[in-house]
């Protein structure tokens, strides 16, 4: 089989592992999607198209050469389609709110200028709505930190989610085709920031977030995925994001499980989760 790799760094540790378990038998090949634009030249000539890729980069010239890709009959996971509303912050919380997941209530905003000029009246997260590298995400308690925000993100395009109380861990849950990897990181709308991942076992998450969990990937048509989830109290979470084709770096097991997921998936020549 032939793997292809969407990726500008196909140096990353789990799509290194994961060519590691695929090269003995199989050829792993990397696709740089930084010099694709939408409707200009495909870089992947007639004829060479891999059995599969796995699309790991999000930027529009990822997105781009996917949807080119799938046009001509290659299967990629997770689709351009699926990632593309995980990059949305709006969109991702109307499907997960529609489908009954426990989603955090969330309003769009045109500017975070426009919001500062009619604060909240309580603690808000607010987070650009275009989901990327070094986006805004950040609390605002008050006008006055709104204000701060604004010195270098006056037009960024907003969504708003009121700040729930809680312990102030992120729950870290990754899927890779129903495989389920776990960790906890201090949030990093705590003070101090983010930390390192500590170990969660599975068997110590609260009843039925795992299968909430592994049905968010039906929902969103995602094969490979990352949920973030807060406990808001008793056991009760709430989703805060949700993420495409996330790192999972350090979970043992996860390249494996990416592997064998890009072999059936080549094998059958059709994404595992449909797309709608």
């Amino acid at each position: 089989m032939r793997i292809g790799l969407i990726t500008a760094d196909p140096g990353h540790q789990l799509l290194a592992d994961t060519a590691d378990v695929l090269t003995p038998h199989h050829e792993v090949v990397a696709l740089d999607p930084g010099g694709h634009q939408a409707g200009g030249q495909d870089p992947v000539s007639s004829g060479e198209l891999a059995d599969v890729y796995l699309l790991k980069a999000r930027t529009p010239c990822a997105l781009a050469l996917a949807r080119s890709l799938e046009r001509r009959g290659a299967p990629v996971v997770n689709s351009a389609a699926a990632t593309a509303r995980c990059q949305d912050r709006t969109v991702m919380a109307e499907r997960a709110l529609r489908a009954g997941l426990p989603f955090a209530a969330t309003r769009t905003v045109a500017s975070l200028a426009a919001l500062a000029a009619e604060p909240p009246r309580r603690p808000v997260v607010v987070k650009s709505r275009h989901s990327r590298r070094h986006d805004l995400v950040a609390r605002a308690d008050d006008a006055a930190r709104l204000r701060d925000l604004t010195a270098d993100w006056a037009d960024e395009p907003v969504v708003v989610q009121d700040f729930i109380p809680n312990d102030g861990w992120d729950h870290k849950l990754w899927v890779i085709a129903g495989s389920v990897f776990a960790a906890l990181r201090r949030s990093e709308l705590t003070a101090g920031g983010r930390g390192p991942n500590l170990p969660l076992a599975l068997d110590a998450l609260p009843p039925g977030w795992l299968d909430m969990v592994l049905r968010v990937g039906a929902v969103f048509s995602l094969d490979v995925y990352g949920v973030d989830l807060i406990d808001t109290g008793g056991g009760a979470p709430l989703i805060v994001d949700i993420n495409a084709f996330p790192g999972i770096r350090g979970q043992a097991g996860a390249p494996e499980a990416l592997a064998a997921l890009a072999l059936r998936t080549a094998e059958r020549g059709v994404l595992t989760v449909p797309c709608p």
